[in-house]
């Protein structure tokens, strides 16, 4: 037998040596195989392209099903991006008057703004311009809701735990951005709904105190309606929220890569490991298949349910308002704000300050920010500075998930409160009704739904203890010699007391003793009696259920108890 041996790195197989040839650069092939591989080996000369792939290419991501709801919202804003590329090349930004002269013929010779009837002629006119409209409404619709659900994964699970906190603000960025711009987006025909929506905006920026007025002058460029706002939002809804949205998506992504995914506990995992499948081949196909199920589903429901039909509304005209006029599901609740406040107005500083509207100007993003920063907030109770890469059952942080329900409960109140005139013409109720019931409900909901949520996650965390401690209900019945009937339990595997008991419980903060070793006493802060109180409920006996120990399961398991 023959061995034949390769050639030094860097030089060509039967090339004398000294020669030099182009396949200088480490991990390049000494002798490409093809054009391809010739061209892979130039990049990665100047880029570092094999190292980059090594390195990333066999990333391990976890598997469950809860995480492709994050990937629902990166591939309908990569669906929005394509749509809305396509219809700035025939939508025109404009208020310019004009007469529309097209094929929807109800509307033929009526006087109207270039953006409405561009917009018109999208929808008539260009063919397939329908469809791209309501697959790119849709889409914001969905990313819309797909953050939101997407978040409160996150928050439920405490997977915005160190060293997520910055990825949380970051995904909070794009949800609230990403609300904005689809008002901005919606708004744009110049339609009689879009034009309401305009003018409820008009009206919230008026009641600012004292600046509002040259704040409205400012943005609209004059009195409302104006000739410049439709320009405005156009520029700011393709460029700049787009712009600051995608940037935020790749540092998004990029701290995804950095961090490592969270995963859920189980036989193996820990904080220090992940277990999953490789990014490349495995996940990049799964996600690919995934793409363009979710671009089917969009287009098959644009193809289907028609939203915002400009047509039946009509081009604006201030002095008209669409009777049943209402925003987009994601931008209802600051609509029920102004609905269920009071019109109250006070004279101050020679000023007339509209309470009616300014509250809820207020309370507006107060709702928003208390989701979003409640991290911190956690953070700060605990005190923990680990890093966490193991998901919390949401069962096994009481307060956490009671708070997250709440939140969630006066959401739903307020769009209730947003949209009572539809509910009031619906279901034949009282509209004063209606609304004096979602006034007590923002007060009186969110207390209700913490409370019935705490206890029922305590509920389940005794449950899990029961479970580990005496096994698993079996259904079967069995009679004991002396009479009595009792249920057979069988007891838990290995991996699945490991899955029941893998959580940390954080024992309540105290406060040093009154007086130190030398008898002075000690006054602690404000702050940290404050903390200590709410580190006692968070984790204190009304706060969580102890978690079982493996002394506790060797004596109940021995019959020694």
């Amino acid at each position: 037998m023959s061995a034949e041996t390769s050639p030094p790195p860097g030089r060509k197989a039967g090339a004398p040596s000294g020669t030099s040839t182009s396949a200088d650069a480490p991990g390049s092939r000494a002798n490409p195989d093809n054009k391809w591989e010739a061209a892979a080996d130039w990049t990665d000369g100047r880029l570092g392209i094999y190292s980059l792939a090594k390195a990333n290419l066999r990333k391990i991501f976890p598997d469950h099903w809860s995480f492709m709801l994050g990937e629902i919202a990166l591939y309908t804003f990569v669906i929005i991006i394509l749509t809305g590329v396509w219809l700035t090349l025939f939508f025109v930004p404009s208020m310019g008057e004009t007469v529309y002269h097209g094929k929807y013929l109800p509307l033929n010779g009526i006087r109207m703004s270039e953006a409405y009837s561009s917009t018109l002629d999208i929808s008539f006119d260009i063919r397939g311009g329908l469809l791209i409209r309501q697959i790119h409404h849709w889409a914001a619709i969905l990313f819309v809701a797909s953050m939101y659900v997407h978040m409160m994964r996150v928050f439920f699970t405490g997977a915005f735990r160190k060293p997520r906190e910055l990825n949380w603000l970051f995904g909070a960025g794009l949800l609230i951005l990403g609300m904005f711009d689809g008002f901005m987006g919606y708004s744009l025909p110049d339609d009689l709904l879009s034009g309401t929506g305009l003018r409820f905006m008009e009206g919230a920026i008026l009641a600012v105190p004292i600046i509002g007025t040259y704040l409205m002058f400012f943005l609209y460029g004059g009195q409302f309606p104006g000739t410049a706002i439709i320009p405005r939002l156009f520029t700011v809804h393709v460029l700049l929220i787009p712009g600051i949205m995608l940037g935020l998506l790749v540092a998004h992504l990029i701290l995804v890569f950095y961090h490592k995914h969270t995963q859920w506990a189980g036989p193996g995992r820990t904080e220090k490991n992940v277990v999953g499948m490789p990014l490349m081949p495995v996940y990049m196909a799964k996600a690919g298949g995934f793409f363009f199920l979710v671009f089917g589903i969009v287009s098959a429901i644009s193809a289907i349910a028609t939203v915002n039909p400009i047509w039946r509304y009509g081009p604006y005209r201030p002095d008209q308002v669409s009777t049943d006029a209402q925003p987009d599901w994601y931008m209802g609740y600051s609509e029920g704000l102004i609905r269920l406040m009071p019109g109250w107005e006070i004279r101050f500083l020679g000023h007339t300050l509209n309470l009616g509207v300014f509250i809820p100007l207020v309370v507006f993003p107060l709702v928003l920010l208390s989701i979003w920063l409640y991290p911190f907030f956690e953070n700060w109770v605990i005190g923990d500075k680990r890093e966490h890469h193991i998901l919390d059952k949401p069962r096994n942080a009481p307060v956490r998930t009671a708070f997250g329900a709440a939140w969630m409960g006066l959401y739903v109140v307020l769009l209730v409160g947003g949209g009572n005139d539809l509910f009031a013409t619906h279901f034949h109720m009282s509209l004063n009704a209606i609304s004096w019931a979602c006034r007590i409900g923002f007060f009186v909901v969110p207390v209700v739904i913490f409370y019935i949520t705490k206890r029922w996650c305590l509920g389940l965390q005794r449950r899990d203890r029961e479970k580990v401690l005496h096994g698993r209900e079996s259904g079967i019945i069995v009679r004991k010699p002396h009479g009595e009937f009792i249920e057979v339990h069988e007891p838990l595997t290995p991996e699945q007391r490991y899955t029941y008991t893998a959580y940390e419980q954080y024992a309540p903060i105290e406060l040093p003793p009154e007086v130190d070793e030398n008898g002075v006493a000690r006054k602690p802060s404000r702050t940290n009696r404050l903390r200590a109180r709410l580190s006692k409920y968070y984790f204190g006996s009304y706060g969580q259920i102890a978690r079982p120990s493996a002394e506790e399961y060797r004596k109940v398991t021995s019959g020694h108890h």
